[in-house]
């Protein structure tokens, strides 16, 4: 099995962004001359509601050319959309450029989650280029094979008590919403993005060991089917850590965290974390694997 050797001391390096409008003659990527990613890992973007950022997902894309481009799931939020109508012209830019993407030779697959379950009808099919799989297997350049999964399956309340977690998905929007108000407040004082949610889990005990709890059936069940790591989304915690001999990764949201996971060329895996127009881009550079 590859070896993943991983840090916890992140280094943040400091990278100015340019201004974007989400328009189409924006759209082409600002750095199609570098060399591209192998892969990026994107989830949760909740196209539809008003949580969804979709300004940074798309200066994030045009800074990052890519190879391949998983979409791992709750790209559309169905749930939301059945109660309210939210769509607009930046979320269709989004779906635009994801389509782009895959007219110009980068592969992108997407993994349906539980808010977009209404796609897992589709698994086998494409669209515009875009191969819907329920799930799928990632060879890293250094061997690693990842299962890219959703991850919902693994959480007891949906699967037990969706009545629960529409409930919940309610009281997240209600969150949400209060952020937004709070983060426009902290833009007119010059502070930079934060995202009140994401504290409320790290400081609920519950919610901490709901996280644990998850990590380690996702990672158990990638190792029982014999991949040596897993990505997933589903909890709007980016992470990679080991996880009782397994590489579990999470690539977070772009409701809160605005993070996604990407693999370098050489193999190496990073969240990235994308700031705000004003603010800067922090990475998380925390694993380098190599064949042992």
């Amino acid at each position: 099995m590859p070896h993943a050797v991983l840090g916890h001391d992140h280094a943040a390096v400091q990278m100015p962004l340019t201004g974007h409008s989400g328009s189409p003659a924006q759209d082409e990527d600002v750095n199609a001359e570098r060399t591209p990613l192998r892969a990026i890992f994107i989830s949760d973007l909740h196209i539809g509601t008003p949580g969804f950022q979709a300004e940074a997902l798309l200066d994030f894309l045009k800074h990052h050319p890519s190879d391949m481009l998983y979409l791992v799931g709750d790209i559309v939020d169905g749930w939301q959309l059945r109660r309210r109508w939210f769509w607009p012209q930046s979320h269709n830019d989004v779906l635009q450029k994801l389509l782009r993407r895959a007219r110009k030779g980068c592969r992108v697959i997407y993994v349906p989650g539980n808010h977009d379950e209404f796609a897992r009808h589709f698994v086998g099919h494409a669209f515009g280029g875009i191969e819907v799989h329920h799930d799928t297997c990632h060879t890293t350049f250094t061997g690693q094979k990842l299962w890219v999964v959703h991850g919902d399956h693994f959480d007891g309340v949906i699967q037990c008590a969706k009545w629960l977690a529409y409930v919940g998905d309610w009281l997240y929007e209600l969150t949400l919403r209060f952020n937004r108000h709070l983060n426009s407040a902290r833009a007119r004082m010059g502070l930079d993005y934060w995202s009140l949610s994401a504290y409320l889990k790290l400081k609920v005990k519950k919610a901490v060991n709901f996280i644990s709890d998850f990590e380690v059936a996702v990672a158990h069940e990638a190792k029982r089917r014999g991949y040596d790591g897993v990505v997933c989304g589903h909890i709007h915690h980016a992470e990679i850590r080991d996880v009782n001999g397994v590489l579990y990764c999470n690539d977070g949201d772009w409701v809160e965290s605005r993070t996604a996971l990407v693999e370098h060329a050489d193999g190496r895996l990073e969240i990235i974390h994308w700031g705000s127009s004003a603010a800067v881009t922090v990475r998380e550079k925390v694993m380098a694997a190599s064949v042992a």
